[in-house]
Parts: structure tokens; C-alpha cells; sequence
């Protein structure tokens, strides 16, 4: 089914990044933003009806969202807002973005 998805994980703690604000930007205007879920997944999901051509960007707020963790941070910590830009030129295909979350570091990848 057509749309963009996100989640992401924690891979430090082995926990989803529940709470962890997130914007989603195309061409520069927000089209969604919101907390992850539980399960560490954007509430509303950019749906097939939203999706289009262009380029997009996520802002993941990792910095803050670690601030929160009973964690021994630098102040300020390493990761702040995590933007991550993409293109989409099929918007009939699903674009799922996983992201693997460290206070240090990430992995984010298309996902299947």
C-alpha cells in the first residue's frame, strides 16, 4: 500500500523510541508531525492520498528525546535533531524508513 512509514529503535537501550517528536517535511512545507507510538511508529502516517513526487525531509528529535533518559549525556549532547533528506519519484510504492538510534550515532535505511 502506497504512503511513508517510520520507526525507530533505540539499539543502546533495545527499547522503541517512544515520544520521540518527529517532523515531516516536502519541498520545504510540513505535511506531518507528531510523537512516535509505543512501538516506536509515527501516529499519522504520510497515506497514499498525501504522497507525491518531490523531495522529502524527516527531523527526528533525537537530542531531546535523549535528554529525557536516564543516560550520562555531554551537555550538549552528540545527536540534536537528526534531519534526514530523500527523494520519491514512484508515489504508488510504500517508503518505509527504519532507523536504528544510538545517543552517538544512527542508521537509517528504505525499508521493505
Amino acid at each position: 500500500m502506497p504512503g511513508l512509514s517510520l520507526h525507530v529503535v533505540d539499539v543502546a537501550r533495545g527499547t522503541p523510541a517512544h515520544g520521540m517528536k518527529v517532523e515531516i517535511f516536502r519541498d520545504g512545507a510540513c505535511i506531518a508531525r507528531g510523537e512516535l507510538d509505543d512501538e516506536g511508529t509515527l501516529n499519522d502516517p504520510v497515506t497514499a492520498a498525501t504522497l507525491r513526487a518531490g523531495t522529502y525531509e524527516v527531523h527526528f528529535h533525537a537530542g531531546a528525546w535523549f535528554a529525557g533518559a536516564p543516560l550520562n549525556l555531554s551537555d550538549p549532547p552528540f545527536l540534536d535533531v537528526v534531519l534526514f533528506r530523500f527523494n520519491i519519484a514512484d508515489p504508488e510504492q510504500h517508503y518505509h524508513l527504519p532507523m536504528k538510534i544510538t545517543p552517538w550515532g544512527f542508521s537509517l535505511y528504505r525499508g521493505a
